[in-house]
């Protein structure tokens, strides 16, 4: 659409998922339509392209997983995989089976369940999600939509987040083995009472920093005051480090995945900026940098990542007895250049 005359007075573009943007996009479109060769007018306004549940893409292509490969959009296809609907599908099947039996929640939620009121716990369920947090998010989700009251929306988000997590185990399997066998890594790491140590494959090393704090507590006229301090002499924090290691890996890797594409573009003089998985460049290079961005994320997962991560693990702690590495499958990640879905 053209963009409003008076955007105060005009409200339609109030209604995209990202009204600015919309809006700056309108008159950028405008204005290069109306110049006398659109293909040559200089835009300065910035395009995305986003990974899609860019956590469970490294997850997927760490365990060779196909069949996780081909939810989050790794494999070739006609048309994107939404690995949202597909959770809220399992979702919506758990809540009906419930309803069957006459749960009063699953009554009330029948056809209620989108892709919106799961998202934001998928994607973050990948980085370690609690199910206080995935609770959270469904309730935030459920206010917003004006399904429920405040009160229906709680008692439903309870009920909604355990299957929701439910939901995401049942559809990647391999994510969740490889996310206990980090964790279970982690757990003898710090049980040993060392802290979690790895290096990335840009070789920058990493340090889990969880310690228990130690706190006196001053009683003042006034109030009491806790003081914190802050140690590497202080005790492991042995379940942190645990629960932490695989969304801190997995960070790692896609920091990793993102400088690689910067450094490759900067040498090739694009214009390149990012924020987590989403990578933005100008209209012009938007063809190369999705050249870049995918062959760089097979250059990083074509070397034994988890293999390495292990034989580090038994170098820096010998005293400690590592499970092997979850067994692989045969993913070809060269299947990723040709995905037009992968990052979009």
């Amino acid at each position: 659409p053209a963009p409003p005359a008076d955007p105060a007075a005009e409200t339609w573009w109030h209604a995209a998922d990202d009204p600015w943007q919309a809006l700056s996009t309108c008159y950028e479109l405008t204005d290069a339509l109306a110049s006398p060769d659109p293909a040559r007018h200089v835009s300065y306004l910035p395009i995305h392209m986003d990974g899609s549940c860019n956590g469970l893409q490294h997850y997927a292509a760490l365990g060779g997983d196909e069949e996780g490969a081909r939810k989050v959009n790794l494999l070739p296809a006609p048309q994107p995989d939404d690995v949202y609907s597909g959770v809220a599908t399992i979702v919506s099947r758990l809540v009906e089976e419930d309803a069957q039996k006459g749960h009063s929640i699953a009554l009330l939620l029948r056809d209620r369940i989108s892709r919106r009121i799961v998202k934001q716990t998928v994607m973050t369920s990948v980085y370690g999600v609690t199910y206080v947090g995935a609770r959270a998010q469904i309730q935030n989700a459920l206010s917003s939509t004006d399904l429920l009251d405040d009160d229906a929306a709680w008692q439903a988000s309870r009920y909604l987040a355990a299957h929701t997590l439910e939901a995401v185990r049942e559809m990647f399997v391999g994510a969740r083995e490889i996310m206990a066998w980090l964790a279970t890594c982690a757990g003898l790491i710090a049980q040993s009472g060392e802290p979690v140590m790895w290096t990335t494959p840009l070789g920058l090393p990493v340090v889990q920093p969880y310690r228990r704090p130690g706190k006196q507590f001053v009683q003042t006229v006034v109030q009491k005051v806790t003081l914190q301090e802050s140690s590497d002499d202080l005790p492991i924090h042995v379940t942190r480090q645990r629960t932490a290691h695989p969304p801190n890996f997995i960070h790692s890797l896609d920091s990793t995945h993102m400088m690689l594409t910067c450094l490759e573009m900067a040498d090739q003089g694009y214009t390149f900026a990012s924020v987590h998985d989403s990578y933005w460049t100008h209209a012009c290079t938007v063809d190369p940098m999705n050249q870049i961005l995918r062959q760089k994320f097979v250059d990083m997962h074509s070397e034994p990542l988890l293999e390495n991560l292990l034989a580090s693990f038994r170098r820096n702690y010998p005293n400690v007895d590592f499970p092997d590495v979850p067994k692989s499958h045969d993913l070809d990640l060269s299947q990723v250049l040709e995905s037009p879905y992968f990052f979009h």
